[in-house]
C-alpha cells in the first residue's frame, strides 16, 4: 500500500527543492493516496447538483422564498449559474437532479433529471422532515447517480446542492453529528435579517432538542430523517457509493459536509476518498470538518454552494496530477 511517507519521498525526488510547492504538495499527496498511485489523474470529472426544498422555510428561517429553488434548478441546467459556468469552463461534465422541489421546474433540459421524492420536506420545526421511507429513497437516488458517474468514467466527483432553507437542516446535522454548539451551528446562510436568524436558531434548537430528548447522543436513522433535506441525504448516498468505487470526492462547503457527516454514519471509510476543498464562511463548518478529520485546502470566505468551492479547487487538483505524473526526476539529470 502506498503510504504518505513514500509519496513525499517521491515528491522530494522530482526536479524541485523539497517542499517548494507548499500546500500544493499536500493536495497532490492526498490525491496520490486516494488513488494509490504516483501517476494520479484528475479527469474526467463530474459535478452532480442535487436540489430540493425545505418545509422549514414556512417558519421564516430564510430571506428567500422556496420558489427560488426551482428557478435556480433551471439556471444550473441551462448553464447560467456559477456552478454550471465553472464546470463548463473546466471541462467538467455536470447535471442537476431534482430530488424534491416544492414546484417542479418549468423547463425540460438534457442536464436536468426529475427524481422527486416529494414536493419538499415537512417543516422540521413541528414534525419530522421526512419519513424513513423517503430518507432511504433519497439515499438510493444519490447512490444511483454515483454509479452512473462511474459508468461514464468519472475519476473525480463533486456533489453540489441547491435548496432554500438547507442551511437550517445542515445546522441541525452539525449539532447532532459533530457536536457543534448551537451558537456556532447557526449562521447566516444565503443571507438573513435579525428575524430570520432568530427563527432559524429556534428551529435548529427545537428540532435537535427533540432528538436529544428521544435518543440522547445515539443518533439513529429516524433522527437523521427528522432534520435532513432530500438533497442532503441524496448527497450522502452519492458519497458512500463514490467512495466504494474509489472515486476522488471533492467536498464542497457546509451543506456538502453535513451530507458527509451522514455518510460517515453508514460508511466510516468514506472520508478516505475525500478532499475538503474549502472552509465555508458558515461558522459551523470548521467543527464539521474537524469531526471528519479533514483539512480544507482553500479559505476564501465562500458560501454560495452548488459545488462552487470544490470547483474552485479543481484546476489546482488537475495541476497537481500533471506535475506529479510528468515532472522529471533528479536522479535522471545528466
Amino acid at each position: 500500500m502506498l503510504d504518505p511517507f513514500s509519496i513525499r519521498c517521491y515528491f522530494d525526488g522530482l526536479i524541485k527543492p523539497p517542499g517548494s510547492l507548499g500546500i500544493w504538495e499536500e493536495l497532490a499527496e492526498r490525491l496520490c493516496w486516494i488513488q494509490q498511485t504516483l501517476h494520479p489523474v484528475a479527469a474526467p470529472a463530474e459535478l452532480v447538483v442535487f436540489a430540493a426544498d425545505h418545509g422549514v422555510v414556512q417558519s421564516g428561517v430564510s430571506l428567500w422564498p422556496s420558489s427560488i429553488t426551482s428557478l435556480m434548478i433551471e439556471q444550473i441546467a441551462t448553464g447560467n449559474a456559477a456552478s454550471s459556468v465553472l464546470a463548463a469552463e473546466f471541462g467538467i461534465g455536470y447535471h442537476v437532479v431534482d430530488v424534491g422541489s416544492l414546484n417542479a421546474p418549468k423547463v425540460a433540459h438534457p442536464k436536468l433529471s426529475s427524481r422527486r421524492v416529494a414536493a419538499g420536506t415537512q417543516n422540521l420545526l413541528n414534525e419530522p422532515a421526512m419519513t424513513l421511507h423517503e430518507f432511504r429513497e433519497a439515499m438510493s437516488i444519490g447512490a444511483d447517480e454515483a454509479r452512473m458517474s462511474y459508468l461514464r468514467g468519472a475519476k473525480v466527483v463533486i456533489a453540489g446542492e441547491m435548496g432554500i432553507g438547507n442551511t437550517t437542516s445542515a445546522s441541525c446535522l452539525a449539532r447532532l453529528l459533530a457536536d457543534v454548539p448551537l451558537e456556532q451551528a447557526v449562521g447566516a446562510g444565503a443571507g438573513s435579517s435579525d428575524d430570520s436568524f432568530q427563527a432559524k436558531k429556534v428551529a435548529v434548537q427545537t428540532a435537535t432538542d427533540r432528538v436529544f430528548e428521544r435518543c440522547g447522543r445515539s443518533i439513529d436513522e429516524a433522527a437523521l430523517a427528522s432534520v435532513s433535506g432530500f438533497e442532503i441525504v441524496a448527497m450522502a448516498g452519492f458519497y458512500i457509493q463514490a467512495a466504494k468505487q474509489r472515486q476522488v470526492i471533492l467536498l464542497d462547503g457546509m451543506i456538502a459536509t453535513a451530507a458527509a457527516l451522514i455518510a460517515q454514519q453508514y460508511y466510516p471509510e468514506v472520508i478516505h476518498s475525500m478532499i475538503a476543498a474549502h472552509e465555508s464562511q458558515e461558522p459551523a463548518h470548521v467543527g464539521m470538518l474537524e469531526k471528519l478529520t479533514l483539512t480544507p485546502m482553500l479559505r476564501w470566505g465562500m458560501r454560495l454552494g452548488e459545488g462552487t468551492g470544490a470547483l474552485a479547487l479543481y484546476p489546482l487538483l488537475k495541476g497537481a496530477s500533471a506535475w506529479v505524473s510528468k515532472m522529471g526526476k533528479i536522479k535522471d539529470l545528466k
